[in-house]
């Protein structure tokens, strides 16, 4: 039984609601920071012991990205989510999934709905992002033409059921936007990297809000360690890549000689490797100025 039980019967089948019809909500749960513990002293021995506390050792284990000990924990989750939403999601390969068949049972009387101030329009530099949200106005629009367009599709499947159409064929107009249902089951490592990935403000905001919810409602209360030392070598963390950090160093020497501790663009591209030299556009150039401008290094 883990230590937080009494916090597991508070969560389980708590549904944590997500989008306009959406939600998350705890099955089951194998395990808790205490179980990650034992689990690194039995696969790492005395060598451990060195670590003052368990708070210590959660946090070692993260740091220095030893998965073993977190997979020994494993997480049950029953969702409601989106099918355009859902395929995003299912892409995490390294989960155990049973998902609403809609081949067996009606399909769920239920799709996701944009409110008019939520349409967002395409970014301008990234292929696959949103950009800035439209004019409410044009919201409106937009807003009042999907719900028609799914009450029409929805009319239309039930109608195909009323007539005898097999359901596995009926069903293969329903909009994107229609809800689906999953048990997903995962061990605790896989469940972080989804969730770095997931609750990262590149990923996709409908995404964003359930791996959101799964995070800070379901696994901060139950693994309180892990969460900490998740939040400041995951998500609160910075990769340096050996082209960053030798940038840097060039970059250092020559705000030292001007006598400056921050620079500006000029500076950067003075010193930027020499392989983004002829390129007029490059994301690793720019996602390396992103990095500096965070650290204070870089003014722009």
């Amino acid at each position: 039984m883990p230590t937080n039980a009494a916090q597991v019967e508070e969560l389980r089948w708590k549904k944590m609601p997500v989008l306009d019809d959406g939600f998350v909500c705890l099955v089951d749960v194998m395990g808790d920071d205490q179980s990650i513990v034992q689990a690194a002293r039995v696969s790492y021995g005395e060598g451990t012991r060195k670590v003052s506390d368990d708070r210590g050792l959660i946090r070692y284990l993260m740091r220095h990205r030893h998965s073993t000990p977190f997979e020994m924990v494993e997480i049950k989750f029953l969702c409601r989510v989106p099918m355009d939403t859902w395929r995003q999601w299912i892409r995490h390969r390294t989960a155990n999934v049973n998902e609403y068949s809609t081949r067996y049972s009606l399909a769920i009387d239920a799709a996701q709905q944009t409110p008019p101030d939520l349409w967002r329009g395409q970014a301008a530099t990234n292929r696959q992002g949103s950009g800035d949200y439209l004019p409410p106005e044009l919201g409106a629009e937009l807003t009042a033409s999907e719900a028609q367009l799914q009450e029409q599709a929805r009319k239309l499947y039930e109608r195909r059921i009323e007539l005898g159409v097999a359901r596995e064929q009926a069903r293969k107009d329903l909009p994107l936007s229609t809800y689906t249902e999953a048990y997903w089951k995962v061990d605790l490592h896989n469940l972080l990297h989804f969730l770095s990935l997931r609750m990262d403000s590149h990923a996709q905001l409908e995404i964003r809000e359930y791996a959101t919810a799964m995070g800070e409602k379901i696994v901060q209360p139950l693994f309180p360690l892990v969460w900490e030392a998740f939040r400041d070598y995951r998500q609160g963390a910075m990769f340096l890549t050996r082209l960053d950090t030798e940038l840097i160093a060039r970059l250092m020497a020559r705000l030292a000689a001007a006598g400056r501790t921050t620079g500006g663009d000029d500076d950067f591209m003075a010193v930027q490797d020499p392989t983004w030299v002829d390129m007029a556009r490059n994301r690793e150039r720019d996602e390396c100025r992103e990095k500096l401008v965070r650290l204070g290094i870089l003014k722009v």
